[in-house]
């Protein structure tokens, strides 16, 4: 199926309403202005201007309006990415993306979310202002969150540090245990949007995928259909980008609980400044509390046992 975008001027957008007028259909999708429904094409204009159209029609319709912009892959050696080749033209297929956060946090959990954008919603998610999560900012990430779990089927996991610290003493590596989180939040995702199922699976590469498999060899359950590797999968598709701020915005919200417990705002990362405040929160409320809100095994625990 075509996407097909263009940038439209104001004046232009209301000529577009007027010729599509016996067309229209509702859409309620945040930032949707005006929608049609042709019987071979999908026709949706944005609050930013922009107008996409899809389906089978989508070339003739877009030539009525303006020069085409047609949605394309991005290649991955492009951007350093290593991996699995992708498809042609994968960055406009219907992809269940899945990524996490928190693994260098000594603080707080370890968060993993699966999210389904199929194509026919890529352009809405785009405008919901999706892109590398890197490149937002922590608040902009819980502002648009909850736009996004509206608006896309998703599984998010949540890893707090009792469990964590439990399965680690048990001898479970970190990489095992996200490989575990990520076969979940998949199965969780593709239940949620059964009969449909994805073109492909993305998951972001931390490990080969001979070793991931292998993390998982003792669960009942494992996802290998279409499923593709890629380090800087978050720039290969937009699922993955969602999946980042939706498994960034739960880790957030698990950091806000956590440091109203323990009184005081807990840092990211794993710095001499997060050993200070480690060191200070174990004279103060003791080893075990500490631990219940650390990824214990780090080597922040050691320094922070020098500094208390």
């Amino acid at each position: 199926m075509s996407n097909i975008v263009l940038l439209l001027s104001t004046n232009l957008q209301k000529e577009v309403m007027s010729f599509y007028a016996n067309n229209f259909v509702e859409r309620k999708a945040p930032g949707v202005i005006f929608a049609a429904k042709l019987p071979d094409t999908a026709i949706t204009m944005y609050k930013s201007g922009k107008l996409m159209f899809q389906g089978g029609g989508a070339e003739r319709e877009a030539a009525r309006w303006g020069n085409i912009e047609v949605t394309n892959t991005q290649k991955s050696s492009a951007i350093g990415a290593k991996g699995d080749i992708l498809p042609d033209g994968f960055a406009s297929m219907s992809v269940l993306g899945s990524d996490e956060t928190g693994t260098g946090d000594y603080f707080g959990p370890i968060t993993v979310a699966a999210v389904y954008v199929p194509a026919s919603k890529i352009e809405l998610v785009n405008e919901l202002g999706v892109k590398d999560s890197k490149m937002l900012t922590d608040d902009y990430m819980r502002k648009i969150a909850p736009d996004l779990r509206a608006t896309c089927v998703h599984s998010v996991l949540v890893l707090r540090n009792e469990k964590y610290n439990e399965l680690q003493s048990r001898g479970y590596s970190q990489g095992k245990m996200k490989a575990m989180m990520h076969n979940k939040a998949l199965k969780n995702a593709l239940s949620k949007m059964a009969p449909e199922k994805p073109e492909h699976i993305l998951i972001d590469q931390f490990a080969e995928r001979g070793v991931y498999y292998n993390y998982l060899k003792n669960e009942r359950e494992i996802v290998r259909d279409d499923v593709l590797f890629s380090t800087k999968a978050e720039q290969l598709h937009v699922s993955v980008a969602t999946a980042s701020i939706l498994a960034r915005a739960a880790f957030l919200k698990e950091m806000d609980r956590l440091s109203e417990i323990v009184g005081t705002e807990l840092l990211k990362g794993a710095s001499a400044k997060v050993d200070a405040l480690a060191a200070r929160i174990w004279r103060g409320q003791g080893e075990e509390f500490l631990r219940s809100v650390t990824k214990w095994h780090f080597a922040n625990t050691e320094k922070a046992r020098k500094m208390k």
